[in-house]
């Protein structure tokens, strides 16, 4: 019994043993998979771990490198406005141009969206480009007119080559100018202007002799009269003109006119009216088909002769002159103050007159020209109740004003009044005063050119017409004799744009600070023609 369960014991410990042991095998099996997934779970984590870190580590890379660009850019010269929107109209292009490859789907035909690094080495890259056009333009020499350059004896050389080769005259310069004033030329007042003037088939038209001694001796005077006296001189240069042989119209009477403008030019110095009519008139002759003939070429620049004095003169006056009278800038009860004389005002005013406006005018004038005294007769000839005062009188007389109306001479494009000297005084008391500055101007007066003084750009007169008092007896007729003296005598001068408060013009009333709007339109209407 005892060997039997015995046998039974020792079967049972090898039952046992034998069951116990392919599952120790099977768990430790276990153990180890699940130590091993712990082992690669570890791994994994700090394998993203790691590469988070790295992903940190590349932000903050890249924006240490956003950083240093935005350093970069900000480093850089300012641009212009114009730079500027042009950047700004490139990105946009570039946006769209992704927006556009999004919605195509990455189709072959849409274009592929550039990265973003791209396309801030693009920007970088202009941005670099528009640096160095901008350091380029700053670099290059300022051209300055020949006009404002008469103390450099090589331009002035120059010119008086240029006066040779075009067989005009050099007038004789001015023994004394104020210092100040150098750059500006200044004349002496000569007995004849034409004695060594040729007179031969190729020299200057006859027309125009007459014309530059009128300007020269101040028979014409006035913006609006002068180009219109000028205009009409042309008007007989063209109808007396014959193309040569083996030449175009188009070429040779642009040629041919030259001289005749630079001998008015020496004659006196031409206005901004006068320039502009100039351009206008060279655009229409190199504009001219070459072919039709002669007679039909030249009647065609007769009627844009024509056209131009009808449309930017005598109905422009006829527009502001409209404006004031609609807007009412002139009723019953008004004290308007003028200053020297100015064809648009008297026309302005006359016809206010004539609508059966009750008002007064003051007249303010000035030596030495006292231009003044043509516009009161010119009034007092209408029947308009008139005062006159002198320039030293103009404070008290503003007292009882409520308008004051001034002719120009130019706007210039910052907005500034270039007008007789004298106006800017005038302006600047009725802005102490309150009382409303109006300037009335056609659009054919606007420059291009900017100015903030009465120095750099100006015209010089006559320095004997300060001498000149009247019957009494001059006190300064031997001020030549006197080496420590100098007299000055200014015509123009320039009124800031804080003290005019209107511009009326044949486009309507505008502030002075629109000029350079007028500017870029008709700019534009001559592009299109």
């Amino acid at each position: 019994m005892a060997d039997a369960k015995s046998r039974e014991c020792e079967i049972l410990d090898k039952v046992t043993d034998g069951k116990t042991k392919p599952m120790e095998g099977q768990g430790g099996g276990k153990k180890k998979e699940k130590k091993e997934k712990k082992a690669k779970t570890k791994e994994g984590q700090s394998a993203s771990q790691d590469k988070g870190q790295g992903q940190n580590a590349s932000q903050d890379k890249g924006q240490g490198e956003q950083n240093d660009s935005v350093g970069e850019v900000k480093s850089k010269p300012k641009l212009t406005k114009a730079e500027r929107r042009e950047i700004q109209e490139r990105q946009r292009a570039e946006k769209e141009a992704r927006k556009a490859a999004a919605a195509a789907g990455g189709s072959k035909d849409a274009p592929q969206a550039a990265a973003p690094g791209t396309l801030q080495l693009q920007n970088q890259v202009l941005f670099k480009a528009v640096a160095a056009a901008t350091a380029a333009k700053k670099n290059e020499p300022k051209r300055v007119p020949d006009s404002i350059k008469a103390d450099d004896a090589e331009t002035q050389k120059r010119v008086a080559k240029k006066l040779e080769k075009q067989h005009i005259p050099q007038r004789t310069s001015a023994q004394r100018k104020v210092r100040l004033f150098n750059h500006l030329h200044q004349y002496e007042r000569e007995v004849s202007l034409t004695q060594s003037l040729p007179f031969s088939s190729t020299g200057i038209h006859p027309v125009i002799v007459r014309l530059g001694l009128q300007y020269a001796e101040g028979v014409i005077s006035g913006s609006n009269a002068r180009c219109l006296a000028m205009l009409a001189a042309f008007k007989q240069v063209i109808r007396d003109y014959v193309t040569p042989p083996q030449k175009e119209l188009s070429r040779d009477l642009e040629a041919k006119i030259k001289p005749y403008i630079t001998f008015l030019n020496q004659c006196r110095l031409l206005s901004v009216s006068m320039g502009n009519a100039i351009k206008y008139l060279k655009y229409h002759i190199t504009r001219t088909p070459n072919d039709i003939g002669d007679i039909e070429a030249k009647q065609q620049l007769l009627n844009h002769i024509d056209s131009f004095i009808k449309e930017r003169i005598l109905l422009a006056a006829d527009a502001i002159s409209k404006y004031v009278k609609d807007e009412k800038k002139i009723v019953d009860g008004d004290v308007i103050v003028v200053f020297s004389c100015s064809s648009i005002v008297k026309r302005v005013i006359c016809d206010a007159h004539n609508q059966g406006r009750k008002f007064r005018v003051i007249v303010v004038d000035a030596r030495p020209k006292m231009e003044g005294k043509e516009m009161l007769r010119r009034l007092v000839r209408r029947g308009i109740t008139c005062s006159y005062v002198l320039m030293n009188a103009a404070s008290y007389a503003m007292q009882e004003a409520t308008k004051v109306f001034l002719g120009a001479h130019a706007m210039l494009a910052n907005g500034c009044l270039m007008s007789r000297v004298g106006t800017s005084l005038i302006a600047m008391i009725a802005k102490s005063c309150n009382v409303p500055v109006m300037v009335c101007c056609e659009t054919y007066k606007f420059s291009e050119r900017g100015q903030t003084d009465s120095f750099v750009f100006n015209e010089l007169g006559d320095p004997d017409d300060l001498v000149h008092i009247g019957n009494k007896e001059s006190y300064l007729s031997d001020w030549r004799d006197h080496s420590s003296l100098t007299l000055l005598n200014l015509v123009y001068d320039v009124t800031p744009p804080e003290f005019i408060s209107l511009v009326i013009t044949e486009l309507g009333l505008i502030p002075c600070t629109s000029v350079p709007v007028v500017l870029r339109m008709k700019q534009a209407e001559i592009s299109d023609t």
